[in-house]
This record gives structure tokens, C-alpha cells and sequence, in this order.
């Protein structure tokens, strides 16, 4: 070849190859600034956890019958398995969506995104639908971590988009990502994912849906309200008979299969009727409750907003309803809207909260404040069982006809005189007179004798925390919560074993995992301090008693009367309170269930408590404890082998602790069929039980004069002590009664008038059935 045609060669070829580098090194530039543009952006992106794939949605809870009773979120979603998912529903989804969805591999489909914009600029599709570039994956993590508007959707936010789409690909498998996204779609009239637009549309599940149905669910998600088939049936018709034509293409159904689902009209299956529409109504009836579920649940590690639970509580909505009714309905005597309650139920065999209204009269108000367990106002003489008798018969091993003093008394170091209710002493009685007749002198006498340490660590034992400056005053009202009052008050129904109170029974996870939650009671006194503390109590409730309101005929049961009242210096600013209380509780039992009730005003010092309006925690306590106690078997608290009744009397004993006077039987009334009165004027009947409740017998001659348990006959008890605390306790509790703080209760006289010179929160209990106590 001569040089000049070699030369005219080269030239030939030297553009081509200078063109040829220029844009494949062009090429190379531009991904390196693509893939440097969507490092950049991807950087900054949002994180993204499985938490984030999976929430969103609401947690369902059901009362412990199994019943729906509300759902938590704002999102309402039923999270499904993928196995949970009939595979067509899945075809359908992924021909209409992103038919090539198995096949990549990166999270995103570059080659559909670029088809994508040249089809937008034409505005259509071959369809007729303005078509989208976004993978399902690219949808899921739009819809987990992005805003879905359109004003949102920026040039670093699609490649933030595509970066984190790109992760999640990588992450998880297929199927995983799919599950993920047919929970987490929205698909009109506030529901969230597949199952739960089945249950609202066509009220099925996902696996018994028609091949029309699946598909109209299918083509719901790009346009949610544009498709819903109530409000645009034609369209929504349209759009269905796309994703069969879509499913025919891709494979998915026989021709013979389209033609038929083609055919059927759009509101095939569709229901007009949607059962949990009134969820919302419950509401206000659990929302106490559920408040207290909440944070529940979320000191056990789960976010109940995003995590898709289905939660199971304790509650029985039936229960809960009675009682939201019963103090809303104005068919107890309320003086007005303003007077509130709160109460609780507690089953005092496993701790299981069944009902709790933190409130009345409320309005709209949701998650609000709680008064079932407030712990700012005082329990009055409700605390005397706890703090002070029950001690005395567990450390110093009480007898019920034990001898305490009723006279003139003056807290130690101080010039504070503590009175009774009615300013008078009744001298020398018995332990049973003196708690059931509510005397404030013989039940701080009683909490002297235990100690106030002891006392202390007692109630502790019953989940009750009392200030170690608080006083021997506390035995006479600490401030503590309705809630706390009834699951005390359960551990003398349930033989001295304390549950702390259980909202949650289980919980499950989107994953199919169940934990539940089975508490363990502990032992917080022997079960003969609980039997004789029960056994003093049901003189209370009979009709003859100082809680006669709560009184139930033929019904086995025992409580507690309490109140409070003003100081002095309270009286002094507002003379108009003179004669009322600040609270009035009342404590009941049975063997199944267990009522803490406090009434009130949340502004004591503008309205106080009259003594008609005094009965109303009792009256509350009296009509639902009669609608509760039909449900289970009357049964009367089981009688512990080592508590022994002198025959013919109401004396009760602790076996190896008899008392060294007993009393003649021809003075004292026997107790046959204590829980029965004829009189009553009600027409309950329940179904009773007596199995292992048989009058107990007195202890042999030959044990009549011990006054001290061996160890087997005593391994119930705790260690023996004096009967008085050291000088150094008392000396404490000297010191701790100087203040005579807020906590410190005293009795009232019958007319209100409070006789104590300067203690400032009171306790008033009359002692005729016409006064609440």
C-alpha cells in the first residue's frame, strides 16, 4: 500500500475512533456522576428499618372473651403472612404493579423508569393510564419512610427513593419485600393492606375471595378514593378489568377465567354493612383502661402505634360497660356533673384488671386523666384494715376479741389529740368492734403497738408505698389509688397472696409470636390474718353495718368503709364545707372479684361531699358487685386449717395463739349464716357454695392454754416479735406526727366538725346507717 493511500486510511478512521473513546469515556463520566449524585443523596437519605417496612399501622385489642373492643393508630390494618395470601392475590398484585418483579435484582428497573418518562411526555400509556417507573420495592419504601404527596416527590427525593430501595433489596428476599407491601398499602375508607380491605369490602378473609374480587382489590393502590368501588363503581370497574387483562397477559389465568370475572358486575360480594364502624363508640367507655394498656404495653418493649399488635387485656368489655353506664346514666343520686369517681375491679385470683373508669360525665376527652389511679387524695379509714389490724394479727398474732382502748389519745410529742368521729370514747373494746365500727383512737393505738416500720413494710408487700415521714397518722388514710385499694383489699380475698394489678394477658407479633403474661402472686400475710381480717369485714357490709349500702343479699362478701374530711384551716377559708367530706371510698370483696371506689371533686376546696352523697362509693360498689356476682359461683372465703372459732361465739383465733380470755357463749351471738339476711330488699339470687367452708370447731382441751405455736403449727407466720416496737421506733414516730402533714386523718364529729385542734386531712366515719363510711 503506498503512503498516500495509507494516509488517506488513517484519516478515514481516526474521527470514528476519536468519537468512539469520547463517548464511551463520556459514558463512564456520566455514571460515575450518577452513581457519585445518588451516593450523595443516598447518604442523606433516611434511615430505614424492618420496623418501618412493618408498622404504621394499628394494634387491635380484644377483651379477655376474645371480643374486638378497639383498635389503636390511626392507620386501621390487619398485618397478614405472605402464606397467609392466596397466591392469586399475589399474581394480581404484581401483574397491575410490577410484572417483572421477581426478576430484579437491584430494587429498581432502570429500563422501566426511562419507558416510564418517555410515555409521561406523551401522557399516556398504550393503555390509556399515565404510567409510573417505581418498583414495588421503590413503592414499599415510599410508603414506610416518605411522604406520598406529589409535591413531595423532588429529584433527591426519587433518588433517595431508589438509593434506600436499593438496600432494602439487598436485605430481604421477595416474598419478605411482597408481605411487606400488601400490609402496608392503602386501599380506601381508612384501611390499610389487603387482609384488612377484604374483611371491610367483602367482609372475607384474603383466602376467600373471588378471582374479581382479588382483582379489584389489586387496583386499588395507585389511586385509592378514585377507585373505590362505593363511590365510583364504574371506574373502579374499569380499573379491575384491567388487572385481569393484565393477569391474562402476564400468564396468570386462563382466558376462560378473565371472560368470567370480566363479566361479573362490580358489586358482586360487596357488603353495605361494616360491623366495626361502631368501634369508635367504645372509646369513651375503655378509654381509662386502654390508657393504662398503652403504657403497658410499652414498658414491655412494643410500640403499639407502629407495631401491628394484637393485644388481649384483661378487661371484660361486658363488665366495663356496666360500669361506664352505671356512673353516667344519672340512676345514681351524682348532685351534678362535676362530682367524680374512679373505680376499679381486680380479680383477686390472678391480678387481672377486668374493669376501670377513671371518670364520669367527660365529654370527647380520650386518654385523659385517670383518677382509678391517682394517687393524690387519701384512702381514709380503708387504710385501717391494711395498716394497722392486719399487722397486729400477723406479728402479734391478734385474737378478733382482742382488747384495745378507745380514750382520749395525743400522737406522741405532740399537741395533736386524735378524736373519733362523733368526739366520744367508748372505752374498753374488742378488735373486731373497733375496726367494724371504724374507731380512729383504737386503730392508731393498734399501728403504735405493731410499729410503724413493720406497718410499713407490710402494706409494702400489697403494693402500697407509705413515706417513712409519714407517720403513725398513716394508719388512719395514705394517698394511694383505687386500683391499689382493690388489689390490697384482693390479697384478704385470696388467702394473703397479693398480685400486682395485670392489664395485658398476651400480646402477638406480626411474626405469629404469642407473649403472654402470667404473673406471680407473693405471699404478703399468712391466710389466717387474711380469714379473720375477711371474717371482721363482713360485719361492715350487713345491714346492720356501717357500709349497710353495699349490702347484697345472700351474697358472700366483706368491706371497708373510708372518708375524708377537712382541717380546721380548710373550715376557716371556706366555712360552707363544714359538715361534708373531702372523699368517700368504699373497699369490697368477693372471692372472684375485688372494687376499689373513690368518689370526689377534683377542686375539694369549692365543693365538698354531703353525708346522702357519702353513700355514693358504696351505692357504686353495690350495683356493680350485684351485676358481677351473677356471672360466677357464690362461694364463702375458705377457712385455713389453723384459725379456730370458739363455739358459740364470733371469736376467731390462730391456732397455738389462743387468747387468754375467751368469752362465755351465752353473751355472744353465734354466727351462723353471717353473709344471709331475709330483710334485704333485693331480688339477686346467686348460686352458692359451701365446699370446704364448714363452721370451724373449737381446738382441743389439751390445747386451750397454749399461747405459742410450735414451728409446724406456725409456718405460716413470720418470726415472732414484741408486741411493741423499741424506744428507738417509737421515738421515729414520735418525731414523724410533729408535722402533722397532709396525710395525717382524724375522725369528725356527726355534724362534720372536726374536734382535732390543728391535723390537717381527716377522716370521718358516723356510726348510724345513714352515714357513708
Amino acid at each position: 500500500m503506498s503512503n498516500s493511500r495509507l494516509q488517506k486510511y488513517h484519516r478515514s478512521k481516526s474521527p470514528f475512533k476519536r468519537w468512539f473513546w469520547r463517548l464511551f469515556w463520556g459514558l463512564i463520566a456520566l455514571i460515575v456522576l450518577i452513581a457519585g449524585i445518588l451516593f450523595y443523596y443516598g447518604s442523606s437519605a433516611p434511615k430505614i428499618s424492618q420496623r418501618d417496612l412493618t408498622s404504621g399501622g394499628s394494634s387491635t385489642i380484644y377483651d379477655t372473651n376474645g371480643k374486638l373492643i378497639t383498635a389503636l393508630g390511626t392507620e386501621s390494618r390487619t398485618y397478614v403472612t405472605i402464606d397467609q395470601v392466596p397466591r392469586q392475590m399475589q399474581d394480581a398484585v404484581i401483574s397491575i404493579e410490577d410484572r417483572h418483579f421477581y426478576q430484579e435484582q437491584l430494587g429498581i428497573n432502570p429500563l422501566r423508569i426511562a419507558k416510564a418518562a418517555v410515555n409521561n411526555l406523551r401522557n399516556r400509556d398504550d393503555d390509556g393510564e399515565v404510567q409510573g417507573g417505581s418498583t414495588l420495592t421503590q413503592q414499599l419504601v415510599k410508603l414506610s419512610v416518605f411522604s406520598t404527596k406529589k409535591s413531595d416527590q423532588t429529584f433527591k427525593r426519587k433518588l433517595q427513593e431508589a438509593w434506600l430501595s436499593m438496600k432494602v433489596e439487598s436485605q430481604y428476599s421477595k416474598d419478605q419485600i411482597l408481605e411487606y407491601y400488601l400490609n402496608k398499602v392503602y386501599l380506601a375508607n381508612g384501611t390499610y393492606g389487603f387482609q384488612t380491605a377484604a374483611r371491610y369490602y367483602y367482609g372475607k378473609n384474603l383466602k376467600q375471595l373471588t378471582l374479581p374480587q382479588m382483582a379489584l382489590l389489586a387496583g386499588m393502590p395507585q389511586a385509592p378514593s378514585y377507585y373505590d368501588p362505593y363511590k365510583n363503581p364504574s371506574v373502579a370497574k374499569n380499573r379491575r378489568d384491567l388487572v385481569l387483562k393484565a393477569m391474562l397477559s402476564n400468564h396468570k389465568i386462563s382466558d376462560t377465567q378473565a371472560q368470567e370475572a370480566l363479566a361479573t358486575p362490580i358489586q358482586s360480594g360487596l357488603r353495605t354493612y361494616h360491623p366495626n364502624a361502631g368501634l369508635g363508640e367504645n372509646k369513651l367507655v375503655v378509654d381509662p383502661y386502654i390508657k393504662e394498656v398503652i403504657q403497658n404495653v410499652k414498658k414491655k418493649g412494643f410500640d403499639p402505634y407502629r407495631d401491628n399488635l394484637k393485644i388481649t387485656v384483661n378487661m371484660d368489655i361486658t363488665a366495663q360497660k356496666q360500669l361506664y353506664t352505671l356512673v353516667n346514666d344519672d340512676s345514681l343520686a351524682f348532685p351534678d356533673q362535676n362530682l367524680q369517681t374512679g373505680v376499679s375491679v381486680v380479680n383477686p385470683n390472678n391480678g387481672a384488671v377486668v374493669a376501670m373508669i377513671g371518670g364520669r360525665k367527660l365529654g370527647d376527652v380520650q386518654l385523659g386523666l385517670n383518677r382509678a389511679v391517682q394517687t393524690s387524695r387519701s384512702n381514709g379509714s380503708t387504710m385501717k384494715p391494711l395498716m394497722d389490724y392486719a399487722p397486729a394479727i400477723e406479728y402479734l398474732h391478734w385474737a378478733t376479741n382482742h382488747t384495745v382502748v378507745d380514750s382520749p389519745y395525743r400522737y406522741p410529742g405532740t399537741d395533736v389529740d386524735l378524736q373519733n368521729w362523733d368526739n366520744n370514747y367508748l372505752g374498753t373494746m374488742t378488735m373486731r368492734e373497733a375496726l367494724a365500727q371504724s374507731r380512729n383512737v383504737p386503730a392508731i393505738r393498734t399501728l403504735s403497738s405493731v410499729g410503724f416500720n413493720r406497718a410499713k413494710t407490710f402494706v409494702g408487700k400489697l403494693g402500697i408505698k407509705v413515706g417513712s415521714d409519714a407517720g403513725l397518722s398513716a394508719g388512719i388514710g395514705s394517698n394511694i389509688s383505687s386500683l391499689q385499694l382493690a388489689s390490697a383489699y384482693a390479697a384478704f380475698a385470696n388467702g394473703g397472696i397479693y398480685y400486682q394489678p395485670q392489664y395485658v394477658d398476651k400480646i402477638q407479633t406480626t411474626d405469629g409470636v404469642v407473649h403472654q403474661y402470667s404473673p406471680e402472686g407473693q405471699r404478703a400475710m399468712s391466710a389466717s390474718t387474711a380469714y379473720l381480717i375477711t371474717d371482721i369485714l363482713k360485719d361492715v357490709v350487713k345491714t346492720t353495718g356501717m357500709g349497710s349500702q353495699a349490702y347484697i343479699s345472700g351474697l358472700y362478701q366483706a368491706g371497708k368503709t373510708g372518708t375524708t374530711n377537712y382541717s380546721s384551716e380548710e373550715l376557716a377559708r371556706n366555712p360552707i364545707l363544714a359538715g361534708q367530706a373531702k372523699d368517700s371510698l368504699f373497699a369490697g370483696y368477693t372471692p372472684n372479684y375485688s372494687i376499689g371506689v373513690w368518689t370526689g371533686y377534683d377542686q375539694p376546696n369549692l365543693n365538698g361531699l354531703s353525708q346522702t352523697q357519702q353513700k355514693l362509693a358504696g351505692e357504686i360498689y353495690q350495683r356493680l358487685m350485684s351485676d358481677l356476682a351473677v356471672k360466677t359461683t357464690n362461694r364463702d372465703f375458705t377457712k385455713p386449717d389453723d384459725v379456730v372459732q370458739v363455739s358459740g361465739t364470733d371469736v376467731l383465733y390462730v391456732q397455738g395463739y389462743q387468747p387468754s380470755h375467751l368469752p362465755s357463749p351465752k353473751n355472744n351471738k353465734a354466727r351462723d349464716n353471717r353473709t344471709t339476711d331475709s330483710s334485704a330488699a333485693t331480688s339477686r339470687s346467686y348460686q352458692n357454695s359451701t365446699d370446704g367452708n364448714q363452721a370451724p370447731s373449737e381446738k382441743p382441751d389439751s390445747d386451750q392454754n397454749s399461747t405459742k405455736a410450735t414451728p409446724d403449727q406456725d409456718k405460716n407466720k413470720n418470726n415472732e416479735s414484741k408486741p411493741a416496737e423499741d424506744s428507738k421506733e417509737q421515738n421515729s414516730n414520735t418525731d414523724n406526727n410533729k408535722s402533722s402533714n397532709q396525710n395525717n386523718n382524724s375522725e369528725t364529729n356527726s355534724n362534720g366538725q372536726s374536734s382535732t385542734p390543728t391535723p390537717p386531712t381527716t377522716d370521718n366515719d358516723a356510726a348510724n346507717n345513714n352515714s357513708t363510711h
